[in-house]
């Protein structure tokens, strides 16, 4: 039987969303074994004067759990 667990993590870029989301993804793949899915649940920006200085993605992040490691 599988079992997922999902974590809700919000990452920021000064490059782009797209940069967001990988950047999130490999930070939590560093302390977070067996990632199977992202779900995108929000993307956002900050602005300073008229251009974006900031991207923020609030991200579902879905997981496998190993019910044979100790």
């Amino acid at each position: 039987m599988a079992t997922e667990k999902h974590l809700r993590l919000t990452g920021t870029s000064e490059v782009s969303w797209k940069d967001a989301i990988t950047q999130t993804i490999n930070e939590a793949s560093k302390t977070i074994d067996y990632l199977s899915r992202v779900t995108i649940l929000e993307q956002s920006a900050r602005i300073t004067g008229k251009k974006i200085t900031e991207y923020f993605v609030d991200l579902d992040l879905t997981f496998t759990i190993d019910h044979d490691r100790e």
